[in-house]
């Protein structure tokens, strides 16, 4: 009997491939990033430790005709049961001395990516009424600040996207469900790649493992919970800014932002 699908992307790292661990002991897999030669060694071991059925699919999803044919896998293989849209990158600076061409890149892979490949799964879920997205936003998606306008944005955009989903499908009677991951500062490649130290843009205490954000979605995805943000911390403060009145909220992130 065929095991359920799993569909991931940026799966050749950091909180993708924890994700492609936990979930290779109930499903098969197919990982998605540019990285083949990660993706090819990632999937030998998963097919070693736990013999599930791993299919590599190399692509890098700000291309048009490369995210057109990952979503077409998705749309029509039937056994997926599960996307989990990982893949996402950032940007450091004032919004006006990036060049607009990495602005543009990203908001393909943040927003355009997580639209098209989750129109996708819906499409192939809704008339089976079985299966679940995962999209991975973050914490900036509650809390705006200065040198992270584009990433943060994108990030709203997700969280956004991921409560109408849900409306939509509650709408409808549709049990599947969707999840916004809101992580805070996890240790991944990602603040490797914009080349930034760790411990200048917040203390210890403040980083979070990507095992315990996966574990946290994946409890969450079963209690059906639509938000996740992993650690009391970062709880206290999505809660903390959401109440405020604007005034006080704008000073806040002010504040923070002077900080970094």
């Amino acid at each position: 009997m065929a095991r359920p699908l799993a569909a991931i992307t940026g799966a050749s790292s950091g909180i993708g491939a924890v994700f492609a661990h936990k979930l290779a002991a109930s499903y098969d897999l197919l990982l998605i990033a540019r990285r083949s030669d990660r993706l090819e060694a990632l999937a030998s071991e998963l097919r070693a430790r736990h013999g599930a059925t791993v299919t590599v699919l190399a692509a890098d999803l700000t291309d048009e005709s490369q995210l057109a044919t990952v979503a077409e896998r998705i749309a029509v293989d039937q056994t997926l049961a599960l996307l989990v849209n990982n893949a996402g990158f950032g940007t450091r600076g004032l919004f006006w001395d990036t060049t607009v061409e990495a602005q543009d890149q990203m908001h393909r892979l943040n927003v355009l990516a997580v639209l098209r490949l989750s129109h996708a799964a819906l499409r192939n879920m809704v008339p089976k009424k079985a299966g679940a997205i995962i999209n991975v936003a973050s914490v900036a998606g509650f809390v705006r600040r200065a040198g992270s306008v584009g990433y943060g944005s994108t990030k709203a955009w997700v969280v956004a996207f991921t409560e109408a989903l849900h409306l939509e499908l509650k709408s409808i009677g549709c049990p599947i469900k969707v999840q916004a991951l809101c992580p805070g500062f996890t240790y991944s490649e990602f603040h490797d790649s914009m080349k930034i130290d760790r411990m200048r843009i917040a203390s210890r205490a403040f980083w979070l493992r990507a095992d315990f954000v996966v574990d946290e979605s994946l409890k969450a995805l079963a209690a059906g919970s639509l938000f996740v943000i992993p650690g009391w911390r970062y709880k206290l403060i999505v809660n903390l800014i959401s109440s405020l009145p604007l005034p006080l909220r704008l000073l806040f992130e002010a504040r923070a932002s002077r900080r970094r």
